[in-house]
């Protein structure tokens, strides 16, 4: 084939005008394409380090190769650099090198590098099985069609490197259009190898087959975005890293689609878009996404800027960057910069956020970079990719993780992916020494759960978010419930509930950053210090119990963790029994205020008589010049007709606030009824 048959047709890529892109980044995007050109030039050194953004499994080594390229090396016991190493996003670097220097060395290396492996690691071909799962296929044709939309222009591209080129990638396409099944149906893997289907429909030479790769990938990316996708737009594998991999392939597919009018239905493009939403509900105020279930900590916002682009949404554009970042502009093209830089900024009216079909619940002090963000989550596991993270919280403030979600660190079937995995790894409660799953192997759990009891609320002053889970009912006999109450801005009160009626013993346990150290100041407070915060944890029960600091582990990146520190708090009981952690955000300065927590005893209107622990419990909250006292019920006491009263106020309800220090005294908040 002629390769200006691939570079002429009347078929549109992604960037229209290629120097015009380079030409912005280079003006626009410096530290990133410093990046990317140092990844280049090891590429043509034959030297292999994966460090990008969305490099799904990261190295921290590199790999060198001083003669002829062995594609299915594998260093260590992990094959997951086979993986990688085949799908060869790093030759997307060296066409955007070559677009901004027109070296062309880059070029050089591409084409060599690519005829080579076509040569070496055919289909079909046992041995090379693991270059050729569906998911590395898929990833393939998206980063091979993108990277040769670089070298235009380039002799290195000669009309028998183009054959080579279009006939594997031809190749490829048979292959995946022979793939489908209800693992890809339900798998994130299907999204990625029929995303790669329909690039390579649309990008390759207009036929009847090339047609027939669009029109079957299309089929096939609606029914997974039918199934995989939650009302709340969630993907449904609870990893907002896996997430922003399937949003970033449906929004190729939208730009694709409208630049060669391909036509869409409204519901698929609704529903993009409100995947793309998601991120600004659940990335924190630096940009980044949580380390949840199998996922790194990345800044989401280049996938946020780019569907910013695609649905001019300013909604979208308060979650992403100020101007077009390097990956968006060569998403959109540079042609788009104008139009982004005019679109004004928008936040949600709401600083209470709730995702509610996959079980995710957000509480804000405001959309600035030094905002309170803290996540609640009760729901589904999430499959191969979820983690034993039922009820677990994520804190962030002042600019910084404070706690946090130990990550993932490795998919090896080994010690240390259940380390991670673990309940023991999350923000949350163990029971009898054990989380709520047990894991068969790094993919599937041999004991399941079911999260139920889920509400949230917002109102001026408070917000609140509540959940339990079914995970201890069939092997201890317990019903675990965790109640949040937010008060505005900067205090939480987590109410950890064990309704039973065995005797069992129990860990509340919270992961602190690595970045700072957690220092205990007395047996029930605590806190978490580093150059952001100093943020004080105050434990309280009318059960005993005790609170120590142990070393722990915590992963940001694939293959990379660090050690940190995590209060562990332990108690026993026989019967019913409730642990309160009050946590208080401050900055590190002379501005930081104590909170000052108190259990007061609460008495029944009606009967005149103290209700037992086990039924209702109130606490009083100090900090500064503000006091509430917070009454929480643990089961029905209204009866007959009857209301609480506890440090002299009168109210009702399940859950309900009293801002004593502005006087209110009777009825109070009712965050529960």
């Amino acid at each position: 084939m002629k390769a200006d048959l691939f570079f002429n047709g009347n078929r549109k890529f992604f960037f229209a005008d290629r120097d015009l892109t380079a030409e912005y980044v280079k003006n626009n995007c410096a530290e990133e394409l410093a990046h990317v050109i140092r990844i280049a030039d090891e590429t043509v050194n034959q030297s292999f380090k994966f460090d990008l953004r969305w490099d799904m499994e990261q190295t921290t080594k590199s790999v060198v190769f001083t003669g002829k390229i062995d594609w299915l090396y594998q260093p260590g016991d992990d094959p997951e650099f086979i993986y990688a190493f085949n799908r060869m996003r790093f030759w997307i670097c060296l066409g955007q090198a070559y677009a901004v220097t027109k070296n062309e060395k880059y070029a050089d290396a591409f084409a060599a590098q690519l005829t080579d492996w076509i040569d070496s690691v055919p289909h079909g071909d046992p041995a090379n099985e693991k270059a050729w799962r569906t998911i590395e296929t898929g990833l393939r044709l998206e980063y091979w069609l993108k990277a040769m939309c670089y070298f235009k222009g380039s002799p290195a591209i000669t009309d028998d490197v183009m054959d080579k080129f279009t006939a594997s990638v031809t190749e490829h396409a048979e292959f995946l259009m022979t793939v489908w099944n209800s693992f890809n149906l339900m798998s994130n893997w299907g999204v990625l190898a029929n995303h790669g289907l329909f690039m390579a429909g649309v990008m390759l030479p207009e036929t009847e087959r090339t047609a027939a790769y669009t029109a079957e990938a299309l089929r096939r990316l609606t029914a997974e975005l039918g199934i995989q996708i939650y009302d709340d737009g969630v993907q449904w594998e609870q990893s907002p890293m896996y997430h922003n991999e399937v949003t970033h392939d449906y929004l190729d597919v939208l730009i694709l689609a409208q630049r060669n009018n391909i036509r869409l239905t409204e519901d698929f493009i609704d529903k993009v878009h409100k995947m793309a939403l998601v991120n600004v509900v659940w990335q924190k105020p630096d940009g980044s996404e949580l380390s949840m279930g199998d996922s790194d900590e990345i800044d989401v916002r280049d996938i946020t800027t780019t569907a910013a682009c695609v649905f001019n949404d300013p909604v979208l554009k308060g979650g992403g960057y100020e101007r077009l970042d390097f990956d968006s502009a060569w998403d959109v093209g540079a042609e788009c910069a104008g139009l982004y830089d005019g679109m004004e900024p928008r936040h949600p009216e709401s600083l209470t956020q709730q995702l509610p079909a996959s079980g995710n619940f957000y509480f804000r002090s405001g959309y600035d970079d030094g905002a309170v963000f803290f996540h609640f989550h009760c729901g589904t596991l999430g499959a191969g990719h979820g983690h034993s993270d039922q009820l677990h919280i994520d804190l962030y403030a002042n600019g910084e993780d404070i706690f946090v979600d130990a990550g993932r660190y490795t998919y090896v079937n080994k010690p240390e992916r259940f380390e991670f995995k673990d309940g023991s790894a999350h923000n949350t409660c163990l029971v009898d020494g054990r989380g709520c799953y047990t894991y068969r192997d790094s993919w599937e759990c041999g004991h399941l759960d079911r999260a139920v009891n889920r509400v949230c609320k917002d109102t001026a002053r408070y917000a609140y978010a509540e959940g339990g889970h079914l995970g201890f009912m069939d092997t201890a006999g317990v019903f675990a419930n965790r109640r949040v109450v937010y008060i505005k801005p900067d205090i939480f009160i987590i109410a950890d509930e064990m309704y039973t009626a065995g005797s069992h013993s129990y860990e509340n346990l919270l992961h602190g950053n690595y970045r700072g150290n957690l220092v205990k100041d007395d047996e029930n407070r605590f806190r978490y210090m580093s150059s952001r915060n100093n943020t004080e944890v105050v434990f309280a029960g009318s059960v005993p119990h005790r609170t120590g600091i142990s070393k722990t582990k915590m992963s940001r990146h694939y293959n990379a963790y660090d050690e940190n520190s995590t209060l562990k708090t332990e108690w026993s009981a026989t019967g019913f029994s409730c642990l309160f952690s009050v946590i208080s955000v401050n900055r590190p300065d002379s501005a930081f205020c104590s909170v000052q927590v108190e259990l007061v005893p609460v008495k029944s209107n009606f009967k005149n008589m103290v209700f037992s622990d086990s039924q209702i419990q109130a606490l009083k909250v100090t900090k500064g010049g503000r006091s509430c006292l917070v009454v929480i019920a643990h089961e029905e006491y209204a009866s007959p007709t009857d209301t609480f009263r506890a440090e002299g106020c009168t109210g009702f309800g399940n859950v309900t606030v009293f801002e004593l220090s502005a006087g209110e005294n009777e009825t109070g908040t009712m965050l529960v009824v």
